[in-house]
């Protein structure tokens, strides 16, 4: 996913700018995240997503990425929201996705 891809696609939260709240602001825990431009309140489709770009920012990897690529990411949420089931197996249900 490349920097300016929306990562919460309710709000159009980009992954520079989770990236670079994570990075600046140091948040403990990826539910803070919320607190930049609201990202993760809407679908709860993105809350996997801002945990690991939370994780990966925290421990320093120059540059924190996701493994899909826009289209992709945007029929998986397609999906989710028909279904409220994700597709991935190493996600969390969706009953645990509160962030």
């Amino acid at each position: 996913m490349e920097p300016d891809d929306p990562v919460c696609l309710c709000f159009g939260v980009s992954k520079r700018k989770i990236v670079n709240y994570c990075r600046r602001e140091k948040p403990p825990v990826a539910s803070l995240i919320s607190e930049c431009l609201s990202a993760g309140t809407g679908c709860g489709w993105c809350i996997p997503f801002l945990k690991s770009l939370h994780q990966q920012a925290i421990e320093g990897p120059e540059n924190p990425d996701l493994p899909l690529d826009p289209q992709s990411y945007a029929k998986k949420r397609a999906l989710y929201r028909q279904t409220g089931q994700r597709e991935e197996k190493n996600t969390e249900s969706h009953s645990d996705n509160k962030i």
